[in-house]
């Protein structure tokens, strides 16, 4: 009966089109994984080599991540932080 039920499910073209286009895509999102840990593996050696010559990493985290936001986006950030931070004694 399992012998039955296999040549019944036997891949029809829509099936065979379904699965070859299934595993293509993940075939697709594991490369792209693959391109992002080595990509983020450069990321690393990049603040490697940056805190060797004596940077500090966290700062250029911070300023990278400051560059990837729009400028009005930025300045309100930055007033929310100082009122903040006036509120709380800090400046």
């Amino acid at each position: 009966m399992a012998t039955s039920a296999a040549a019944a499910v036997q891949d029809e073209p829509a099936t065979k089109f379904a699965k070859d286009q299934l595993k293509a895509i993940i075939e697709r999102i594991e490369r792209l994984e693959e391109e992002k840990k080595t990509i983020s593996d450069d990321i690393r050696d990049v603040y490697a080599e940056a805190k060797g010559n004596g940077y500090d990493t966290k700062a250029l985290r911070t300023i990278v991540r400051m560059r990837k936001q729009d400028a009005n986006e930025r300045a309100e950030q930055e007033t929310i932080l100082e009122t903040y931070m006036q509120a709380l004694g800090m400046l």
